[in-house]
């Protein structure tokens, strides 16, 4: 008996020490899994930005596409929209909203519709260094004058 206890002992001894190899690739995983949720949170952050920029430019679109001039031609009432007066209209509501983003382009094609364009900047919630100056951002939209 005390010959196979020794024997173990032996072999216990001579065997590899693998101490500190589990802790070593424990922190390379927690290293790798923080990584991966840091890039989550700044692509959500980004793609928020961009929504939130879309629904200014369709609010912008909206407000623009209500300053149109009513008249009559042949005994019907026509709206027509000027691309000043949609400018106008665009950059009071940027006003009154606020934030960061500004009205870049507004204006009619046709007429009847108002296309308003607007930027912003996206700067992102965590590690900033590696983009200090944030990441240009626009949107168009475009809102359709009609009469019911």
């Amino acid at each position: 008996m005390r010959l196979l206890s020794e024997r173990r002992r032996r072999a216990r001894e001579s065997a590899p020490d693998d101490e500190g190899s589990v802790l070593i690739l424990t922190l390379g995983y927690a290293v790798l899994v923080l990584v991966a949720v840091l890039v989550c949170v700044n692509a959500t952050s980004l793609y928020l930005a961009q929504k939130r920029l879309d629904a200014l430019a369709d609010a912008a679109a909206l407000a623009g596409a209500d300053g149109y001039t009513l008249s009559v031609v042949e005994g019907e009432p026509v709206a027509e929209l000027s691309s000043p007066e949609v400018r106008i209209q665009a950059e009071s509501l940027m006003a009154d909203i606020g934030g960061s983003a500004v009205v870049v382009a507004a204006g009619t094609p046709d007429g009847v519709s108002a296309r308003v364009t607007v930027a912003g900047t996206w700067h992102p919630p965590v590690l900033t260094m590696f983009v200090p100056d944030g990441v240009a951002l626009a949107a168009t939209a475009t809102s359709r004058t009609a009469l019911r």
